[in-house]
């Protein structure tokens, strides 16, 4: 078992405390930027959620199937362009 497979596991445990995670780091840096960046927090909170229940519902379907997962991620036009500093 690889360690990506380790952490889909983990997050397919754990999906909910990982979003929590997300959650409490964003309020923290929205309120260390004086909410100058809560739009783009936003998208990248919603879109980091998002990644972490795929990960945990294929986790969940791999379980189901007895298979590990052995493709597919970050083929889906990820985008990790944005704004430099």
């Amino acid at each position: 078992m690889g360690f990506m497979d380790k952490v889909k596991g983990m997050l397919g445990q754990h999906s909910e405390k990982v979003g929590q995670g997300v959650d409490k780091g964003a309020e923290t840096l929205d309120r260390k930027t004086g909410g100058k960046y809560s739009d783009k927090i936003q998208s990248g909170t919603d879109k980091t959620k998002d990644k972490v229940d795929r990960m945990g519902d294929q986790n969940r379907g791999d379980q189901n199937r007895g298979g590990e997962s052995r493709g597919g991620e970050g083929t889906g036009g990820e985008s990790r362009g944005g704004d430099a500093a």
